[in-house]
Formats: C-alpha cells, sequence, structure tokens
C-alpha cells in the first residue's frame, strides 16, 4: 500500500508540477493585486479538484461505458506519461505550458476576463488539470487494490492540489528562490522519474494482456 501511495504521488506530482506553475500563475495574474490572486487561486483549485474529482469517482464508469479494458488504458496512459517524460527532459513542456498561458492572456485581455474566468482557463484548465493529470488518475484508480488503497489515493489527489494551491500563494518566493538553473535541473530530473513510472505503466498493461 505504501508503495502505490509513493507511485501515486510520485507520478500526479510530477504530472500536473505544482512548482512549475508558479511563474505562469505570476504571469497570468500579472498586475493583479495580492486579493485578487489569492481569490484567483483558491478557485482555480477548486475548480480542478471539481474535474479530477469527478475522474477520480467516474473513471472506471468511463472505461466500461466505452469498453475500453484497464489494461489497454494503462498502455495508452503510460504512452502519453512517457511523452510528456520526454518533453520535460529536453524542456519542451514548460514552453508549451507557457506558450498556453500566453494565449489564454491575450484572449483574456481581449474579453476583459474576470477572475473567474482566468481561474478556470487556462489555470484549472488545461494547467492543473490537463489531459495528462486525468489520464494519471484514471491509471491510478484502476491500479487500486482495494477500497481502502483507493480511498487513500483520494488522499494523494487532495494534497497535490493543496500543493498547487500553496505554489500560487507562494508563486513569488518559490520562482526567487529557485531561480532559472534550478527549475530547469529539478524539471529534467522529475522528467526521468516520470518515464521510468511510464514504462512500468506500459509494462504492466502489457502483462496483463498476455496473462
Amino acid at each position: 500500500m505504501i508503495d502505490f501511495y509513493i507511485n501515486a504521488f510520485a507520478t500526479l506530482f510530477v504530472t500536473i508540477d505544482p512548482v512549475g506553475l508558479a511563474p505562469m500563475f505570476l504571469a497570468i495574474t500579472a498586475g493583479m493585486s495580492s486579493a485578487d490572486r489569492r481569490r484567483v487561486a483558491i478557485r482555480a483549485t477548486i475548480t480542478a479538484a471539481g474535474i479530477l474529482g469527478l475522474f477520480y469517482f467516474t473513471g472506471q464508469t468511463v472505461l466500461n461505458v466505452l469498453g475500453i479494458s484497464v489494461s489497454a488504458f494503462r498502455v495508452a496512459g503510460g504512452i502519453l506519461l512517457f511523452l510528456i517524460a520526454i518533453e520535460m527532459i529536453f524542456g519542451k513542456r514548460q514552453e508549451r505550458k507557457s506558450e498556453t498561458a500566453e494565449k489564454a492572456m491575450e484572449s483574456a485581455e481581449a474579453h476583459h476576463a474576470t477572475i473567474n474566468e482566468l481561474a478556470i482557463f487556462p489555470l484549472a484548465i488545461p494547467l492543473i488539470s490537463g489531459p495528462a493529470a486525468i489520464s494519471a488518475i484514471i491509471l491510478l484508480s484502476s491500479q487500486a487494490p482495494d477500497t481502502l488503497t483507493y480511498a487513500g489515493l483520494g488522499g494523494v489527489i487532495l494534497i497535490i492540489l493543496i500543493s498547487c494551491l500553496g505554489a500560487f500563494l507562494l508563486a513569488e518566493r518559490i520562482e526567487r528562490a529557485l531561480g532559472d538553473t534550478a527549475q530547469l535541473v529539478i524539471t529534467r530530473l522529475l522528467g526521468v522519474l516520470l518515464a521510468a513510472l511510464s514504462v512500468q505503466f506500459v509494462a504492466d498493461g502489457i502483462l496483463a494482456f498476455l496473462a
């Protein structure tokens, strides 16, 4: 059970990357007061929690309705996470996320976006609860061996979301403390870790097919 929780935490932390979201949060909320930034951070986290919670509770049902086996989803989810890991290792993922944030800000300025709109897009979707995070949650939910472990996974997801909120609220300090070099090193190390975890997902899926 402990191994499952460590695996789940590592997968979700690397996939969602709360620390990496801090500078993007600063860019998206540039010019806002501290109070408005706090509101955006809280609403974005709550919205993302609702989205991820939906797939946490209904992910298996969705697979059953679509006729997708857990083994097939493990392989597909593992491949998706592996591609994300490659982006992280070669420094492409942060660049892609920054482009998404910039496009969202341009759209937001054009339409005089409110705090609610910024919290939902691009912060909650797709920066926190993007396709990779949703896939990882469905994948991990399907691997939980019993009800107690499944409930514990919900706690892990909650911890990750609290980490996101903390990263948003402490964004300025995190960016100053880490610096560009430290952020690059951490991102690449986490990318290697995610690559190994994704390969394990694919291997488990293939073994289940052959069993």
